[in-house]
């Protein structure tokens, strides 16, 4: 492709500069906790409108979802919580790219929590401050922007090119799976989830999971008459850390080189007795899992199952009493495509042609919508984004303006390199 052609774009971000950086800002200031996306996704489908993009806004049929085998349970359907997808057409013989971000967020937390307001988007030393900068309205600023800047440099792609904005990422990723079974796919995909702008092959998968604890129950007064389930659940909350030990010694992974940032397994939460003056006889752990791109999922379940069973074996009361293992909730497969895929080393040598940097080649330490985008749907897609992944969720969650410019500068370019391009 001409170096003409890339110039403009790059151009064209540069001008657009405080357009993007205030377009961040905007969706920010949107509150999207999940399953409030309406505002958001509507907010989107007009501006993409606006672009002159033709615009198909649609709810999710739950009951049709419920019935699909990659299914993960939620509880509330998807009235006024549309998915967005534009698509920029291509005028043919080039390939077609999917690009895909959601727009949900997880809760803001207390509000003294924050040094600057969860829906304030304050920049603050060339950094964009509030919930969902990171993960990811950055992200999908960066896709949009992307495209504006490619079709004002006077640009139109050779293959399609679809813009792909979704709900409920942060509970289940019906939305990307919903896409999907709306028909839409493409030649590679680009998620730009939070990565901090490395290029990621490769997704943890997550499972979570519930262990009860029965004790036995007994009056306050005659309380050693009774069998304790909060010092039970201490004992299995050790043996899971304990299988996360030996996770450590036997899970590796080439795109994971610090394995223990990639595969947590604990216990996050606990829950026992009913009062404050009541014999606490059952005791409830939640926690979660993480997996590694191919691993066997119904092996690791299997590990956490046996660890609890060989704690319950060590104890008296747990011997005849087990606790009993339900994985419920969210649930993720890991999921990679090749490193040396060429949406891969395209993606990576538009990110060093923009930032002069040697992009690096990592697997994200998170789940991601990419689990069914190259697993059920078959469209091979790295994950490349502006926000920082150490940042998703963290209250001051914050995204770094340069990256945020980077990312849409590198979308832009790999749009021209994998779908081909052609002046209006």
């Amino acid at each position: 492709m001409s170096a003409e052609i890339r110039k403009k774009i790059l151009a064209e971000v540069d001008a657009r500069r405080e357009e993007i950086i205030e377009f961040v800002q905007t969706l920010v200031r949107i509150p999207s906790v999940t399953g409030n996306e309406g505002e958001i996704q509507n907010f989107i489908a007009d501006y993409l409108r606006g672009m002159g993009l033709e615009t198909d806004v649609w709810e999710s049929d739950w009951e049709e979802l419920k019935k699909h085998p990659e299914y993960v349970p939620v509880t509330r359907g998807y009235e006024g919580r549309p998915n967005v997808v534009s698509v920029l057409k291509g005028s043919g013989g080039g390939k077609s790219l999917l690009m895909n971000g959601h727009t949900d967020t997880v809760p803001n937390g207390p509000p003294d929590a924050w040094e600057y307001g969860p829906l304030s988007a304050d920049l603050v030393d060339g950094r964009v401050y509030g919930r969902g900068a990171s993960d990811m309205k950055s992200g999908v600023a960066a896709i949009i922007m992307a495209a504006k800047c490619f079709m004002e440099a006077g640009l139109r792609p050779k293959g399609d090119v679809i813009l792909d904005f979704v709900v409920d990422e942060e509970l289940s990723g019906h939305g990307t799976l919903d896409t999907i079974l709306r028909g839409y796919t493409a030649d590679a995909g680009i998620c730009c989830e939070t990565s901090e702008n490395a290029v990621q092959p490769g997704c943890i998968g997550r499972i979570w999971f519930e262990i009860l604890v029965r004790g036995k129950a007994a009056g306050i007064q005659r309380r050693y008459e009774g069998v304790n389930a909060i010092d039970l659940g201490y004992k299995i909350v050790q043996a899971v850390a304990d299988l996360e030990k030996k996770r450590l010694e036997t899970v590796s992974h080439p795109l994971y080189p610090n394995i223990i940032d990639a595969i947590p397994c604990m216990v996050g939460s606990m829950e026992a007795g009913s009062f404050p003056s009541a014999f606490p006889d059952t005791c409830v752990l939640k926690g979660s899992l993480a997996t590694v791109p191919g691993e066997d999922h119904g092996a690791a379940k299997q590990s956490l199952v046996d660890a609890v069973a060989e704690a319950a074996q060590a104890n008296p009361w747990m011997k005849e009493l087990p606790p009993e293992v339900k994985f419920v909730g969210y649930y993720a497969e890991s999921a990679a495509v090749d490193k040396d895929h060429p949406i891969v080393r395209t993606v990576a040598g538009c990110y060093e042609e923009v930032s002069g940097k040697t992009p690096e080649i990592s697997g994200r330490q998170g789940a991601a919508d990419t689990r069914f985008l190259n697993g059920f749907a078959n469209i091979p897609t790295v994950i490349f984004g502006p926000g920082p992944t150490t940042q998703m969720h963290a209250n001051n969650e914050w995204v770094a303006v340069e990256d945020i410019i980077d990312a849409t500068k590198t979308l832009a370019l790999s749009i021209v390199d994998w779908c081909g391009a052609e002046e209006r």
